[in-house]
């Protein structure tokens, strides 16, 4: 299963709390339950959340905030036969990931996988688009 993930670094105005707090706002806003139920890209038409995949990446759009990453070319493959990722965005920050250094693959799994980090976010599928679609 191709896999996203969002979360805060808990460095922006008020701390680890205050970035916790305007992640459930953006969530909430955006139509997106936190702990659940899977919300279905392709049941919501009107979900402000975007996934375009074009040239080996991934660029995730939703009020307010955008994001783009390169993926591996298994990430592409898995995409592509399925036709849409699952998105977690989570409102647990998580200050030892820096952006732009590489994570180990067992730290990633051990946060994504956590109990408090699955509870305390936002769960989609999101269709994935080309330029072409």
């Amino acid at each position: 299963m191709p896999f996203l993930l969002a979360y805060s670094l808990g460095d922006g105005e008020g701390g680890p709390e205050g970035s916790s707090e305007a992640i459930e706002l953006l969530l909430r806003n955006t139509g997106l339950p936190i702990g659940g139920p899977v919300v279905e890209s392709s049941r919501n038409p009107s979900l402000p959340l975007t996934l375009l995949v074009e040239a080996g990446q991934a660029v995730l759009n939703m009020p307010h905030l955008s994001a783009q990453c390169v993926v591996p070319p298994e990430w592409l493959a898995a995409v592509g036969e399925r036709g849409h990722a699952y998105f977690m965005f989570t409102t647990r920050p998580w200050p030892e990931a820096k952006p732009g250094v590489p994570l180990a693959e067992e730290d990633l799994a051990a946060f994504a996988g956590d109990e408090e980090t699955m509870t305390n976010a936002a769960h989609c599928l999101l269709t994935a688009r080309s330029l072409r679609s």
